[in-house]
């Protein structure tokens, strides 16, 4: 059994004629938690519809659990939960409902976990979706997923519509439910503060190219910034420049973002006459949000 559940090799999609996806790379290993984070456009939904079979790269190949992702069989397509682009799409039906029409499709389901999740909630099982809330109807789509006891989630942009108690709410929930049970889970999401003590690995891309496929921690180590003061040496430096990877200005201060060593990045500057801090270059702490906007621009 390999321990990589999705590969995806060196994918590329257009739309009408305009390539959006330019060769992408990545893996989601067993067991983990894996981000595929972008801001909007960056390519992510079209990843999960080549992902999902509904869309056919245009080169390249993308595979879940060794099957061709365009050519999963019934009983592959049985262990991975989607929640793709919103929540329960059947809001005429009840609570009931959805369950009984949900569960003949998973051999794997467990009634247990969709009731313990809808009866914290406190509304009737005869209710309506169309009824609920946004939040809520995120919680019956949870307990679906949940229930079906996938070997393989994938939530396209799971945050869609929710405010910050539903989101950690939805988050704690999907972290027990990948401690307890092994559970491989690929997200999509342009919202990353959130993510910081749930994801394994991380895909960043921006207009369709991977910028960074790493473990998180090691991202966080190797992904780094120093703040100089403002000068006009300093006002010439560009994105690309030697070992420095984004440049951001600030009100008083120029923020550096990169790869490299500090003594590189000190050797650099020195070679540009660009002064640094009194007491050397020394990084400065980053959330994932930090590192994330560091590595993608703000704009």
């Amino acid at each position: 059994m390999t321990d990589t559940v999705i590969s995806c090799r060196n994918v590329r999609h257009s739309y009408n004629g305009v390539e959006v996806l330019h060769g992408l790379d990545f893996d989601v290993r067993r067991g983990e938690i894996t981000g595929l984070l972008g801001k909007n456009g960056a390519g992510k939904s079209t990843s999960i519809n080549i992902l999902m079979g509904f869309l056919m790269p245009d080169s390249g190949s993308c595979t879940i659990f060794e099957h061709p992702s365009h050519a999963l069989p019934p009983q592959v397509r049985a262990r991975i939960a989607l929640l793709h682009e919103g929540f329960v799409q059947y809001t005429f039906m009840t609570i009931a409902e959805v369950e009984h029409f949900y569960a003949p499709f998973y051999p794997r389901w467990e009634s247990r976990v969709f009731h313990n999740i809808i009866e914290r909630m406190g509304v009737p099982k005869n209710r309506r979706i169309s009824r609920l809330s946004c939040g809520q109807r995120s919680q019956v789509t949870l307990g679906l997923m949940l229930a079906q006891h996938a070997d393989l989630i994938i939530l396209d942009d799971y945050s869609l519509g929710l405010d910050v108690g539903y989101r950690r709410l939805f988050l704690d929930f999907l972290r027990d439910h990948v401690q307890r049970n092994g559970t491989t889970v690929l997200l999509t999401s342009h919202v990353v503060q959130e993510l910081e003590n749930l994801l394994d690995s991380l895909v960043i891309i921006q207009k369709g190219v991977v910028l960074e496929n790493a473990r998180h921690t090691d991202f966080m180590r190797s992904f780094t910034r120093y703040d100089l003061p403002v000068s006009e040496a300093g006002k010439s430096l560009q994105n690309g420049d030697g070992p420095i990877f984004r440049i951001e200005y600030g009100a008083d201060r120029l923020m550096l973002f990169s790869r490299e060593s500090r003594d590189v990045i000190a050797a650099y500057l020195a070679d540009r006459g660009i002064p640094v801090p009194a007491g050397g270059l020394e990084p400065v702490s980053m959330t994932l949000e930090d590192a994330f906007v560091g590595l993608t621009g703000r704009y």
